[in-house]
């Protein structure tokens, strides 16, 4: 396996030597230009004031321009690839030394409040795991891997996954290709609307009727020639009249066959070249060979439809311009435009849905294995696929992926049968609520089919469920203790799921008093690990830790300290067995200055 900071940095240097060759081509070519043009100006001088040769020689420096302006185009569009890729390369640095916060997609389209784990675990927000796994270019790719992030997958799906991502990691070619390709257009697709526009039943009519408009625009074309050449009228106004009857008959319904179209075609250009990549690259993999495949159905390539399908947008869009305004009605401007939507869906539209396919699979998968490839010691997680297994959760030095490696702290944690429930305590600060997240986030990575970070995990599948950020309401007039109870109901109904239960709850019931919480904990608890879930609690009143003793074996105590030292509490984020003896509470109120 490659070393992925030497390879980038490899990589890298030589886009840069190829920009800085590219731009002493592009001073050169344009100083040629300029000489050229001066050369030009010098023969037309002597052709048209000295007569010294004949005009035909003022084509030689005007092809000469042409050329060099066709090369030093080529040359401009060279250089911008190869400051793409660079760019593509330097961001890879960064997220591998842990300075990719705040750059990529964030996914925050995809953020909803009511997710049983997704805020909680930081997946959709600036530096969070979206931003740093997503490396798309389509809104279908994003699409997908926000999915896998969302909902846990099956277990075949996810080592199937598992094997692809091994499978695409070292193919750097294809992910800087696919990150230079329409690096200048912008991804305004909305793959839902386009699947339902292409699966659409036709507007227009069908059959004979669809060569009407063309030879009524060709008549009007030559009812225009002949009132010019003869000044007789009379053909243009009544081609005109048989203009205005189709377009009162077509229009409403060209209107309807393509709306749902406008705007789309530079993500159609997009979608187009990212397609004609994935059609170029030859896969070894049976599944990725089998994706590929759709794109070439029926003997033509998806990349030529999507080409011709965005060219009729372009004309849709016209529809507004001067010209598409003035060839409205003698040129039944929509209608053409529409019947020429209509033919494209009725040879392509049933395709479109296993094109969107095969570019949200592909894109997600590549997010996964640049992460993979960028991380080269984070490991796959075994998944236990004995039928009716007892749930698991064996992960050996887990570490979080949102903290820099040099400041991440890590922790082994294993839940099983006859260890269901981690009850931790600690002090503010000590780490409790970032081990969860530990624990939560790499539990999504590896329902996602993504490496995790740690040394080892093994697993069975999980749902997950967590109650870690809760906040009062004004506009709901909700308390934050209700909030919590409310996320804590929802987390429990996952105990019907197919998949066993992985609970994590910080500070459990928090907004109550020490009685209530002591008994409600309890019984909550009981009922969770009764229905086979396993968890992890936090919490920094000790009365909770005092539940091992009533339910069971089944529960561990463990623990995060502190220690103040010169004045600065210190703490080093490691897991201990037993419940913690000491709060800081007291100490962080003195050291902030507060009077005791």
């Amino acid at each position: 396996m490659s070393d992925p900071s030497a390879e980038y940095s490899r990589r890298l240097n030589v886009k840069v030597d190829l920009i800085a060759a590219k731009n002493a081509t592009h001073f050169r070519v344009g100083y040629w230009k300029l000489a050229t043009i001066a050369v030009g100006l010098v023969m037309l001088w002597a052709v048209w004031a000295r007569h010294f040769f004949s005009p035909y020689f003022l084509f030689v420096p005007a092809a000469i321009y042409l050329a060099l302006a066709l090369f030093h185009e080529r040359t401009i569009r060279d250089r911008t690839h190869a400051e793409t890729a660079a760019e593509f390369y330097r961001r890879g640095i960064a997220r591998i030394e842990d300075r990719w916060a705040g750059t990529g997609e964030t996914g925050e389209r995809f953020r909803d409040a009511k997710h049983i784990y997704a805020e909680d675990l930081d997946l959709f927000v600036r530096g969070g795991l979206f931003q740093l796994l997503s490396s798309a270019r389509l809104p279908m790719g994003e699409n997908r891997l926000a999915d896998w992030l969302r909902v846990p997958s099956p277990t075949p799906a996810i080592i199937e996954r598992q094997e692809l991502v091994g499978v695409l990691r070292e193919n750097l070619n294809l992910r800087e290709d696919l990150a230079v390709t329409g690096e200048d257009l912008r991804a305004t697709l909305d793959p839902a609307s386009l699947t339902v526009w292409s699966e659409t039943l036709a507007a227009l009519p069908a059959g004979a009727i669809r060569a009407v408009p063309a030879l009524a625009a060709l008549a009007t074309v030559a009812a225009i020639i002949y009132s010019l050449a003869t000044l007789l009228y009379t053909p243009l106004l009544l081609t005109l009249l048989a203009d205005a009857a189709l377009l009162r008959w077509l229009r409403p319904r060209a209107v309807k066959a393509i709306h749902g179209l406008t705007g789309n075609s530079e993500g159609l250009i997009l979608f187009s070249k990212i397609l004609q990549r994935l059609e170029n690259e030859k896969f070894s993999a049976p599944r990725l060979e089998l994706l590929a495949a759709k794109l070439k159905s029926n003997g033509g390539r998806a990349s030529v439809a999507l080409r011709g399908l965005a060219r009729i947008v372009n004309w849709i869009d016209g529809r507004n311009s001067l010209l598409g305004l003035l060839a409205e009605w003698p040129f039944l401007y929509t209608v053409q435009a529409a019947f020429a939507a209509e033919s494209w869906r009725r040879r392509c539209g049933t395709h479109m849905r296993d094109w969107i396919e095969v570019v949200s699979e592909m894109e997600a998968l590549l997010s996964l294995s640049a992460y993979s490839f960028e991380h080269p010691s984070d490991s796959f997680p075994t998944f236990v696929q004995q039928e009716n297994s007892p749930a698991l959760f064996d992960g050996a030095d887990l570490g979080h992926p949102l903290i820099a490696a040099a400041k991440c702290v890590r922790n082994s944690i294993r839940l099983d049968n006859s260890q269901r429930l981690v009850l931790v305590s600690g002090s503010n600060m000590s780490g409790k609520s970032t081990f969860l997240r530990t624990v939560g986030i790499n539990t999504v990575l590896a329902m996602a089919g993504a490496p995790i970070r740690g040394t080892s995990l093994r697993l069975t599948p999980l749902a997950i469920g967590t109650r870690i950020r809760s906040t009062d309401s004004l506009q709901e007039g909700r308390s934050s203790f209700y909030t919590e109870i409310l996320q804590i109901r929802q987390v429990f109904e996952l105990t019907h799921a197919p998949m066993p239960l992985l609970f994590l709850f910080d500070e459990l019931l928090e907004g109550t008093n020490s009685h209530d919480r002591r008994i409600g904990a309890e019984g909550l608890l009981r009922a969770l690990l009764s229905h086979g879930a396993i968890g992890i609690v936090t919490t920094h009143d000790l009365a909770l830790t005092e539940i091992s003793a009533s339910v069971g074996d089944v529960i561990r105590n463990v623990h995060f300290e502190d220690q103040v030292e010169d004045g600065k509490m210190r703490f080093d984020y490691k897991l201990r067995d037993g419940v913690v003896t000491k709060s800081n509470a007291l100490a962080l109120m003195r050291l902030i200055g507060l009077e005791m």
